[in-house]
């Protein structure tokens, strides 16, 4: 089942264990999910890598606005952005732990035979492709810089 299906068949579920927050954010999410689809050039087609990066970017978007409340003194609203990341949580993959991604860093860095600081952008490139999803781009752009700092 892909992602798209699992989300269908996750809103039947939300309906009837009545949980709103949950129904809405899945809503949200199978509405995107359709945008793209339905998008020119798609196909109508959505893979899985494609679902996961669309459910990445509406995660980092709710955490931004949580944390925008959060300055403005309106946790209320703060917290109901995290009630939905929480929910779209569930369909990324296992983020990595620090030591896993420092591994995988250093690996690419051997890999890619950088030296300093002046071949980020090359570690960069390999990274972002091969740690998709399993790590959010700022924290592994932060480790980058410090490994080869």
């Amino acid at each position: 089942m892909d992602l798209f299906e699992r989300v269908s068949e996750d809103i039947k579920t939300a309906m009837k264990a009545k949980d709103k927050v949950a129904l809405d954010t899945l809503r949200n999410i199978k509405k995107v999910f359709l945008e793209a689809k339905t998008a020119p050039g798609a196909n109508d087609t959505l893979s899985d890598a494609d679902a996961i990066k669309i459910v990445q970017k509406l995660t980092k978007q709710g955490k931004d606005a949580a944390e925008i409340y959060v300055q403005q003194g309106r946790q209320d609203l703060a917290d109901a952005e995290l009630a939905q990341v929480k929910v779209m949580e569930v369909y990324l993959p296992k983020q990595m732990t620090p030591e896993e991604l420092e591994a995988a860093l250093k690996e690419i860095i051997a890999e890619t035979g950088a030296a300093g600081a002046k071949d980020m952008g090359k570690v960069m490139g390999v990274a972002s492709k091969k740690l998709a999803g399993l790590a959010e781009g700022r924290v592994i752009s932060a480790k980058v810089k410090e490994l080869l700092g």
